[in-house]
């Protein structure tokens, strides 16, 4: 698998993912810390929100392959600016969570004026669009 760093504000679903992506049981952690379990990198909502905690977000996209930016499809604003993945030279990923709340296509806009080629929509609860991400994290 592909190191993959998820990363969005806090309450869009980075931990859930992570539990769906490994096939754990779906339960509500608070991550507080950059927590790197095998080949997935959780962090804090708060490191993407508070300018002086994102450097650890960008020390930590050097030892991932994928950059993950999160954004829940009922979020009513982006954390990301526009054009913003042309900073990380790895593949950067959107993911477009919580798409039983909303129609993803603003998230989906969003992820894509960041600068997100491939955009993927997932339900970490019932596991919809799951197996597709895992598959493209699979590739080499």
């Amino acid at each position: 698998m592909k190191k993959t760093l998820l990363v969005g504000r806090h309450g869009v679903g980075k931990t859930t993912l992570k539990q769906a992506l490994r096939g754990e049981e779906i339960r509500y952690v608070k991550t507080q810390y950059m927590l790197y379990e095998d080949w997935l990198i959780d962090s804090p909502g708060e490191y993407a929100e508070v300018h002086g905690l994102n450097a650890a977000i960008a020390i930590y996209s050097y030892e991932s392959d994928v950059v993950a930016l999160l954004i829940a499809a009922n979020d009513d604003y982006s954390l990301f600016p526009p054009n913003c993945t042309q900073m990380i030279n790895r593949d950067v990923i959107g993911i477009v969570t919580k798409i039983d709340k909303a129609p993803p296509e603003r998230a989906e806009s969003w992820l894509r004026l960041s600068g997100c080629k491939r955009v993927f929509f997932v339900d970490s609860h019932t596991g919809k669009g799951v197996d597709e991400l895992r598959s493209y994290l699979r590739k080499r």
